[in-house]
């Protein structure tokens, strides 16, 4: 198949549809046309194709999709065939909620540590994972196989914390604080923000009143 870019919308649309064939397996079903599938996606069945077809179509003409082989691919696109190790630093209650999300480790997203300055919480365990103090991190780093970060701490205390992951070879950060990362070429940030997420509903909540 030829190389080319794929857009991020069709990224972003990836985890959907493998959550959604995910119900279907779920639920017994063998086979969805893109028609179905768009109805219950909210999707247009053309934008479908379109975006399965930049990694090869897995559809057959008045067959539609095998739901399980297409459940399987996109999970390979998206990488969770693989194991990804995660840390955590900030074991506040967001941290912690992440921690205890058990969809994750499904996924194969396993949480190795967790990391925090609050002396309170040294040698605590949120389930399995144990709080260690944030001067640790360098070290654990240095001598773990380590995928991913998840920094979930206050807006003063990314800096310090993104300057550790850059010199021990992070590959991926995952940034729940309340600033935009920006980190050297080929580290990959994904950046979370909460709020703006609930902005985005307050604006839809507020033109949907306006318009009844």
């Amino acid at each position: 198949m030829e190389q080319h870019e794929i857009s991020k919308a069709v990224i972003r649309r990836l985890p959907r549809y493998y959550r959604y064939l995910g119900d279907l397996m779920d639920a017994g079903v063998e086979r969805i046309s893109s028609a179905e599938l768009s109805a219950k996606m909210n999707v247009t069945a053309s934008q479908i194709r379109q975006d399965l077809n930049n990694f090869g179509g897995f559809g057959q003409q008045g067959y539609g999709y095998n739901v399980k082989y297409l459940y399987n691919e996109i999970a390979k696109i998206l990488g969770l065939d693989n194991v990804h190790n995660l840390v955590i630093i900030g074991a506040g209650k967001l941290g912690q909620a992440i921690a205890n999300y058990s969809s994750f480790e499904k996924r194969g997203f396993i949480i190795k540590a967790m990391f925090d300055n609050n002396k309170d919480y040294f040698g605590r365990k949120v389930g399995d994972i144990e709080i260690m103090n944030v001067d640790e991190l360098s070290d654990y780093l240095s001598n773990n196989n380590i995928d991913i970060a998840a920094i979930t701490v206050p807006k003063e205390a990314v800096n310090p914390i993104a300057d550790i992951l850059v010199k021990c070879g992070i590959k991926a950060v995952w940034n729940f604080a309340p600033v935009d990362l920006e980190l050297p070429k080929g580290i990959i940030v994904e950046n979370v923000h909460l709020l703006d997420s609930l902005m985005q509903l307050s604006y839809n909540l507020t033109e949907y009143e306006h318009t009844r």
